[in-house]
């Protein structure tokens, strides 16, 4: 890396910090600046130049950990530099805030204790004089409201604790079909599942629709799946498809074709349906169903 890349990083982690910025247009001014166009991007990042345009563009949602990585590294940012992007723009107001003030307060301990430990005879009593001891130990003191309450008239910030996944819409077990999420942010949603065991925070929770994964899974259960966990051959997986936004709920199969091309099968466990293959390139993202739960209304 070099020492005006390593500038841009501090640019992009200074704006991070003061503002959330759009995941899209850190991905669009970085690409700018390297000369790349966006087929020389996508190429690089191993997705198509749609989706690339569309997340550019603010029409899509930031991406899932490996196309993350895969689009720091094209871009020749540190690792981590885009998902802590995504990770500010997806946390609500209320939480953001507290974590300010939790900054705030962090940096007014050290200098509390920078002034404990250099304090020479009188130096408290100067301190004190001078009013710094007194804005020092205020800055301390407990944040109000913040992170805990529920914003007023807005989504409840509960859906950030541990335990506590968004049931955000519903997931197709039978053919793909668009998908939305009703426009919440990560992790905000008008329901919740409980899933104690479950320390993924960006794990959310759909409802089943269609009767194509039948018998293990009916019409109306929710599937919690977590982004966290690694996709391995054979596993129930909430399914993105691109170009048109589809998505589906089927078992995963990783095939080759007759000439290497990397192919996922879409396997449904009722026979009645006939599974589906698709060219790696198009999955745009596989989440592991990790829970089942019946009968929530």
């Amino acid at each position: 890396m070099t020492a005006r890349q390593a500038r841009q990083d501090d640019e992009i982690a200074t704006r991070i910090d003061r503002q959330p910025p759009a995941f899209g247009t850190i991905v669009r001014d970085r690409r700018l600046r390297m000369g790349l166009s966006l087929r020389e991007t996508a190429e690089r990042a191993r997705c198509t130049k749609g989706y690339l345009s569309l997340l550019e563009r603010g029409m899509r949602g930031a991406p899932g950990p490996k196309l993350m990585a895969r689009l720091e590294a094209a871009l020749e940012l540190a690792a981590g530099t885009l998902s802590a992007v995504a990770a500010m723009e997806a946390t609500p107001i209320e939480l953001r805030e507290e974590l300010a003030e939790r900054r705030r307060q962090a940096e007014a301990a050290r200098q509390l204790a920078s002034l404990l430990q250099s304090a020479g005879p009188g130096g408290l009593d100067d301190a004190y004089q001078s009013g710094a001891l007194q804005r020092l130990v205020e800055r301390l003191g407990p944040a109000g409201g913040g992170a805990a309450a529920d914003a007023e008239g807005g989504a409840p910030v509960r859906a950030l604790l541990p335990g506590v996944v968004p049931l955000i819409n519903l997931v197709p077990a039978g053919e793909a079909s668009e998908f939305t999420d009703l426009g919440y942010p990560a992790r905000v949603a008008d329901a919740y599942v409980q899933s104690p065991d479950l320390a993924d925070p960006d794990a959310f929770a759909a409802r089943i629709t269609g009767d194509s994964m039948e018998p293990q899974y009916v019409e109306g259960d929710v599937v919690i799946f977590s982004p966290a966990r690694d996709v391995k051959d054979g596993m129930d997986c909430f399914a993105r498809l691109e170009p048109d936004h589809e998505t589906t709920f089927k078992r995963v199969y990783f095939e080759r074709g007759g000439g290497g091309e990397e192919l996922i099968r879409l396997q449904p466990l009722n026979s009645r349906y006939a599974p589906r293959v698709e060219p790696r390139e198009r999955v745009a993202g596989l989440y592991p169903a990790v829970s089942l739960t019946r009968g929530i209304g």
